[in-house]
C-alpha cells in the first residue's frame, strides 16, 4: 500500500538533493555496509499484524469447515413410512418402514454460502500473509521455512476445503443434483483459493540484502528514490520513471520496502548516467545476477562494481578474508 507521508511526518522522506549533492555527500559520510538486509521497526510491526489478522481469518475459514462436517451435512429430512419401526442393521438405529432420507435444500443452500464464506476467509487471508512477507521474508538458505512461509496460504486452502468436499461426495442423503453442484462449486472455490494463495515470486532476504549491497557500492550509502505507485525504487530522482508528479521520496532500501516497492530497478545503469554518475563497467553482469537471484538460484555470486577509474568508485570495500578476520574498514577515494 503507498505510503502516506502525512500520517507519518517523522518517517517522510524529504525530496533528495542533485545528483552532484548525492555524490559528495557519499564521499563525505561513507558508509559500511551491514552484515545483511533487515525489515525496519515498523515493517517488522506492520508484517507482524498482517500475519496474526490472516491467522485469525484462517482458523475461521477451518472452524466454519468443521462446522459443515460435523452439523451441517448431518442435517436430513425423513419423508414417507407406514409408521412400522425397523432396525437397521449397519447402524443398529430404528427406522421408520419405508421412509426416505433427503438432505434439505435449506441445508443445500447453506452448504454453497459455506464454501463462498470459506474461500473469501482464505483468500484475504492469503494475501495479507503475502503482503507481511514482502515487508518480512523468510531466507531461502533456510529451505524448509521459506516455503512454508510463502505458500502456506495455498496450504490452509487445501485444509479448509478438501475435506468438506470429500464428505460431501461420500454423503448419503444428499441426491446426484445436489452432490453435482455442491462438488463443482467446492472444487472450483478451493482450486482459485489455492492458486491465489501460491506465491510465484516470493522475496527473499537474500534478494533484498543483494539489492541494498548493490546500492551501497553504487552510489556509496544505503540511500534510494521512489514515488507512491509501481514496485521498485531508482538510484537517482532525475528518471523519467519517478516523474509522475508525486512527491519523491527517499531512504534506505529497507524503507523503500516498507513503502511498498520491493526491488531495486534493473535499470540502474541508465539511471546513472541520467543523473551524471559513474557507471560500472560491468553493470549488465550485476543485473543479470540480480535477476538469478531474484529467481531463486542460490549459487549466484554478485559481480563487485569494476570502475574504468578508481577515482569512479564512491566507496572501497575489500573483500573478507578467507580466514575469518575482520576486514579492512571501508573506505571512500
Amino acid at each position: 500500500m503507498p505510503e502516506n507521508s502525512s500520517k507519518k511526518p517523522a518517517r517522510a522522506a524529504s525530496k533528495p538533493a542533485p545528483a552532484s549533492a548525492n555524490a559528495a555527500a557519499s564521499t563525505d559520510a561513507p558508509a559500511d555496509p551491514p552484515a545483511g538486509w533487515t525489515p525496519t521497526p515498523e515493517a517488522k510491526a506492520k508484517a507482524t499484524r498482517f500475519r496474526w489478522i490472516a491467522v485469525v481469518l484462517w482458523v475461521v475459514a477451518i472452524a466454519a469447515e468443521a462446522v459443515g462436517i460435523f452439523w451441517l451435512l448431518r442435517q436430513r429430512q425423513v419423508t414417507g413410512g407406514d409408521g412400522r419401526f425397523v432396525r437397521n442393521p449397519d447402524t443398529g438405529l430404528l427406522e421408520q418402514q419405508g421412509a426416505t432420507a433427503t438432505f434439505p435444500q435449506w441445508a443445500f443452500i447453506t452448504l454453497i454460502v459455506l464454501f463462498v464464506v470459506i474461500a473469501a476467509l482464505s483468500i484475504t487471508g492469503s494475501f495479507l500473509w503475502k503482503k507481511a512477507n514482502r515487508l518480512d521474508p523468510a531466507r531461502r538458505s533456510d529451505t524448509v521455512r521459506f516455503f512454508v512461509q510463502n505458500q502456506l496460504g495455498a496450504i490452509i486452502a487445501i485444509i479448509a476445503f478438501v475435506p468438506l468436499i470429500i464428505m460431501v461426495f461420500l454423503n448419503k442423503d444428499m441426491d446426484k443434483g445436489q452432490k453435482t453442484i455442491a462438488g463443482i462449486v467446492g472444487i472450483a472455490l478451493a482450486a482459485l483459493a489455492v492458486v491465489l494463495g501460491i506465491d510465484f515470486t516470493p522475496p527473499s532476504v537474500e534478494q533484498y540484502t543483494a539489492d541494498q549491497s548493490t546500492v551501497i557500492q553504487l552510489l556509496g550509502k544505503d540511500q534510494v528514490v521512489w514515488v507512491d505507485g509501481g514496485t521498485v525504487y531508482h538510484v537517482c530522482e532525475q528518471v523519467s520513471a519517478i516523474q509522475t508528479g508525486s512527491d519523491k521520496r527517499t531512504g534506505t532500501t529497507a524503507q523503500a520496502v516498507e513503502a511498498g516497492k520491493t526491488r531495486l530497478t534493473l535499470e540502474f545503469a541508465s539511471e546513472l548516467r541520467k543523473c551524471g554518475l559513474a557507471v560500472p563497467e560491468n553493470s549488465a553482469a550485476i543485473a543479470d545476477a540480480l535477476r538469478a537471484i531474484r529467481d531463486g538460484k542460490t549459487d549466484t555470486a554478485l559481480p563487485a562494481p569494476v570502475w574504468a577509474n578508481a577515482s569512479d568508485a564512491p566507496i572501497t570495500v575489500p573483500d573478507a578474508s578467507s580466514s575469518g578476520s575482520t576486514p579492512a574498514p571501508t573506505s571512500t577515494p
